[in-house]
């Protein structure tokens, strides 16, 4: 991100900060229940926050243009993308192919930005907590020798990833993998499911780390919401 961008970042936030806020779609709700079925994807709205702040990690005044203007923004995108396809087919219009193909490709990042916003916002929590002995402690420890030597590797993607780092399970060979995904429509091996989602998109961090990237991904493995993540490897 340019100096200017950066100043546009920061003139924008405190704009959208309050709007966001102050949407009732932003409301919060503290359970860890993770429900498929309240995802912007499902519903065409915001999937409400969980947490409107997180002390000693993230501010409102990070999460609230966060929210709004990304997570919101790739959820209006998707959806007019998406109704714009769908209309064509439906109308049987004729379609202009690098249009059509642009359309196609942005419908699809929309629906992957929507859904890893939702499982990053979702799988955070107010305190740190303990991945308890179970299902996935022991995958964990079976792929990568023990849980610190995994948390070491999912950081050292997270560093050298420009979008999103995410720790998955392929549902053919039942592996876990620390993918980097620098763009929100690749990274992710077909038919992966993801479980841990950090963005590490200067908007998700600058307003409260600047360029310390390293320091927010560390506050980040400390704010892990373990119950939620057992809770979709189970599921």
């Amino acid at each position: 991100m340019n100096k200017i961008s950066r100043r546009h970042f920061l003139a924008m936030s405190s704009a959208t900060a309050l709007s966001a806020v102050a949407c009732p779609s932003a409301a919060t709700s503290n359970s860890p229940v993770v429900i498929l079925s309240q995802s912007g994807l499902v519903t065409g709205l915001p999937k409400p926050l969980r947490y409107p702040s997180i002390p000693d990690f993230l501010s409102a005044e990070q999460i609230a243009p966060h929210y709004a203007a990304h997570y919101g923004g790739a959820l209006r995108g998707y959806l007019a993308a998406d109704k714009k396809l769908h209309s064509n087919v439906l109308a049987g219009t004729a379609i202009d192919a690098g249009a059509y193909g642009a359309t196609k490709r942005a419908r699809e990042q929309k629906s992957n930005s929507i859904l890893l916003h939702e499982l990053y916002f979702e799988g955070m929590s107010l305190k740190t907590t303990i991945l308890s002995v179970g299902s996935l402690r022991i995958a964990i420890e079976k792929r990568f020798g023990s849980l610190e030597k995994w948390a070491a590797d999912f950081q050292a993607s997270a560093k050298s990833a420009s979008g999103w780092a995410v720790l998955a399970r392929h549902s053919l060979n039942g592996k876990l993998y620390n993918t980097v995904c620098d763009k929100h429509a690749n990274g992710l091996p077909w038919m992966s499911t993801p479980l841990i989602a950090l963005d590490v998109y200067e908007h998700a961090y600058y307003m409260d780390y600047q360029n310390r990237k390293a320091d927010y991904i560390a506050k980040f493995m400390a704010h892990i919401d373990w119950a939620v993540i057992s809770q979709r490897y189970i599921a």
